[in-house]
Order: C-alpha cells, then sequence, then structure tokens
C-alpha cells in the first residue's frame, strides 16, 4: 500500500508549512493539497518529481517507506539487547516517560521503535548528552523513594559499567520493572539485587535474564519529603517496639 499520503503530511508538519503554503509553491489549489494528504487522489509523476526535490527524497521512498520512522534510531550494543529511541525535530533524543499504565507493554515492546515513539516524552534541565529514560516507580521497596516518584535514568550499554551499590532500573521478563540497588557478581554472570527497604529480601537475577538496565540521575518526587522521613521513622520506631515485646514475652 502506498505511504504517499502519510508521508506528504509527515514532511510538510517537519517543515513547519500550511497546506496553503505548500500548495502555492507547487502550484495547485488547497483543496488539492488536502486530496493528496487524505489519500483521496495521488499526484502526477510530474507533481511526485516535485515532492522529491522539494523534500530531497527519492520517489521511491516517498511511495513505500514509511518516513515518520526517520525520527527513530536503533542504538545496538554488544553487551544489551537493542535499544529503540526517539529523537525530536532538532535531532536530539527525547525522554520516554514509562509510567504504571505503561508497564506491561513496555516489557513486551522496548525495543520496538513504534511503541516507544507513542510514549509520553518528559523534559528535564541541563540534562547531559545521551540516552535517558523516565520510570514511574510503585510500591515502598526504595524507601525514602515514595511509590509514584519518577526516576530519571541514563542507559546502561555494558553489564561491566555498572557501579557496585548504585541505583538501576532493570527491566527483564522475570522480575518485570524494578528499581533496585544492585551489586555486579561477572564471575557468576548474575546481578544481585537489594532494596533499601529492609523488609524486601534481596534476589539474584542472571545476566541471559536482563533486557535493558538504566542508571539512575535525578528523580521526580510528588510528595512532603518530610512526611515521608517521618513515616519511614515511625515504621523503624514500631519495628524496634515489636522487637523489644517479643523478647520480653519469650523471658517471661
Amino acid at each position: 500500500m502506498s505511504k504517499l499520503a502519510s508521508n506528504l503530511k509527515y514532511l510538510r508538519k517537519k517543515e513547519k508549512l500550511s497546506q496553503g503554503e505548500l500548495a502555492d509553491e507547487f502550484a495547485v489549489a488547497r483543496t488539492t493539497m488536502g486530496d493528496y494528504e487524505r489519500g483521496k487522489t495521488e499526484p502526477n509523476l510530474e507533481m511526485l518529481v516535485k515532492i522529491s526535490t522539494k523534500f530531497n527524497v527519492p520517489i521511491h521512498d516517498l511511495i513505500l517507506s514509511d518516513l515518520s520512522f526517520d525520527e527513530l534510531e536503533i542504538t545496538r550494543n554488544d553487551g544489551l539487547r537493542v535499544l529503540a529511541i526517539s529523537v525530536d525535530q532538532n535531532n536530539k533524543e527525547n525522554i520516554e516517560l514509562v509510567d504504571t499504565k505503561a508497564e506491561a507493554g513496555y516489557l513486551d515492546s522496548f525495543n520496538d521503535p513504534e511503541y516507544i515513539r507513542e510514549l509520553p516524552k518528559i523534559s528535564f534541565p541541563n540534562i547531559p548528552q545521551g540516552t535517558f529514560r523516565g520510570f514511574e516507580i510503585h510500591g515502598d521497596s526504595m524507601l525514602p523513594m515514595e511509590s509514584g516518584s519518577i526516576v530519571i535514568c541514563s542507559f546502561v550499554e555494558h553489564i561491566h559499567q555498572i557501579k557496585d551499590n548504585k541505583t538501576y532500573i532493570l527491566v527483564s521478563k522475570e522480575s518485570g520493572l524494578v528499581y533496585k540497588r544492585i551489586k555486579n557478581i561477572p564471575e557468576q554472570q548474575k546481578l544481585f539485587l537489594t532494596s533499601d527497604n529492609e523488609a524486601y529480601l534481596p534476589y539474584e537475577i542472571e545476566y541471559s535474564d536482563i533486557a535493558e538496565i538504566w542508571q539512575y540521575y535525578a528523580h521526580l518526587s510528588f510528595s512532603d519529603a518530610k512526611s515521608t522521613f517521618n513515616y519511614i521513622l515511625e515504621e523503624k520506631l514500631a519495628d524496634i517496639q515489636k522487637k523489644v515485646t517479643d523478647l520480653h514475652n519469650s523471658m517471661v
């Protein structure tokens, strides 16, 4: 099926031209240009040549390729799997947001460029060059980082780049999407994952189960930090009180 209609609309918008402006440039009626973009009519060969020349795109690609995929890049590496990223009109990488609703889909489609392109985008000031992504975390395994916080992370290209006891978002089919403190065990081809909340037991994951790893860079929190601290302190005191009570009862 011809991709011409969608490609023409994409190219026009990329150049920030209205239908009327492009129609004037090609000396056709605006309604004609609208018909081209809706696929109602197709331009003749002479018009195809004009479009090809205007946007510097081969006629073959105009008709058969999805040119909107030019905004997408695939980063490949020999340490982990394929990473799909998207770039803006200035060829700067976007920061996609994987929120709670998108998590299940992300596990199935993290290396699908079209899926990544549809994720919402967020901005973060003064961020360095590199590949970043935002992840909404949930649960209380990494307190005082609260559930609902958004963690901005940089992509880890190779497992040997992991720094022990730093925090990472880890994506795997086995564990899903988790935010943990990691220790690398290269001699066993494993990672050792721990939570900052001691109520959660640590566990190991095989290299072969890892799809993506993202290192913590910054985070956005949406609650009162003092309230969070007080909550953690109360939990700690309650736990200590319970242990003292249990000890006292065992001695009676």
